[in-house]
């Protein structure tokens, strides 16, 4: 593939996770209390830890976001964003695996109760991270830029859409 699609690509991937980032942290810090109580209910860490755990989550996200924004920041960034989501992931499994189905991810946005989709999903984020992550520093024109803010901003929001869907069928399954 051409250099210049490689990093358009890249671009858009890297504008659609720091968009999901961005609101993920805006939600865990906006309603930290409520986080911090979706963190206990994974019971990984014990209750002492729960509170600098979830400021450290919170922070790590932020940092994420702050990454794509600092020249040479994009790879650490996106390789920060695969880690994150592979330990949400991996969290959530051993919680499935241990039939705790009715903890709330707390992933931001609609509630949504631990699945196998959303393990699977986040196992798709961190193939998007590290394959933006995979192609190194970008460079792109103003077109491009454009183009990438645009196409990644498009992914965000049908990945929000999905991400509801997903929320609406739990709640259906749940009201049956």
């Amino acid at each position: 593939m051409e250099s210049s699609f490689l990093s358009l690509v890249s671009a858009a991937i890297t504008v659609f996770i720091a968009l999901i980032f961005v609101r993920s942290a805006l939600h865990k810090a906006g309603a930290f209390t409520e986080f911090t109580g979706f963190v206990a209910d994974y019971q990984i860490v014990g209750e002492r830890l729960v509170q600098p755990v979830s400021m450290g989550i919170v922070g790590a996200e932020i940092l994420v976001v702050a990454l794509q924004l600092i020249p040479g920041g994009q790879v650490p960034g996106l390789m920060l964003a695969a880690g994150l989501l592979a330990l949400y992931a991996a969290a959530m499994a051993v919680n499935i695996w241990r039939g705790r189905t009715h903890i709330e991810c707390g992933c931001g946005g609609a509630v949504q109760p631990l699945a196998w989709a959303l393990v699977m999903r986040n196992g798709a984020l961190v193939l998007l991270a590290g394959l933006a992550a995979a192609t190194g520093p970008l460079s792109l024109d103003v077109a491009g830029t454009a183009t990438a803010i645009a196409c990644g901003f498009a992914a965000w929001v049908a990945f929000l859409l999905a991400e509801q869907i997903l929320a609406n069928s739990s709640l259906a399954r749940l009201t049956r």
